[in-house]
């Protein structure tokens, strides 16, 4: 399976656009939509290498998805897994008890597990962030029937 171009507009618009890098709520280099790997400080790139970055990174979460879930899934909820993902990393997912419900064949459970995952560490602390909450409920109302 692979995202649709709705599910990455909507990655597109849950991450927005920076073409300066800049330091996310986890203190993480960032640019374009969202790419972390290998930026640094002084980075600045043009639009259509965010495009490429975002294109690399979808690629990766589609392959581990594709390898971790084991049940069907309709477009939209695997538009919904692509998201969440892309945010919070494939090794976290992994592991999660989300995924753990979603192929125990638990659709309402996992979709119920989507607004666990809205806490970032801010100076040293677990918080909830008003952002994070905001893109779980549509996550998750993007994963139910």
């Amino acid at each position: 399976m692979n995202i649709s171009q709705n599910g990455l507009e909507r990655i597109k618009a849950f991450e927005g656009l920076q073409l300066t890098a800049y330091q996310c709520s986890a203190d993480r280099w960032t640019i374009g939509y969202g790419h972390t790997n290998g930026v640094k400080a002084e980075d600045v790139i043009p639009l259509e290498q965010a495009d490429a970055f975002l294109r690399d990174d979808i690629d990766a979460v589609v392959e581990r998805l594709n390898a971790l879930i084991t049940v069907p899934v309709a477009q939209n909820q695997f538009d919904a897994l692509c998201s969440l993902v892309f945010n919070i990393g494939i090794g976290a997912f992994a592991k999660s008890t989300l995924l753990k419900k979603l192929n125990e064949s638990d659709y309402p459970g996992a979709a119920v597990e989507f607004s666990k995952w809205c806490h970032a560490t801010v100076d040293g602390k677990k918080v909830s962030l008003p952002g994070l909450i905001k893109r779980r409920q549509e996550e998750k109302a993007l994963f139910e029937p």
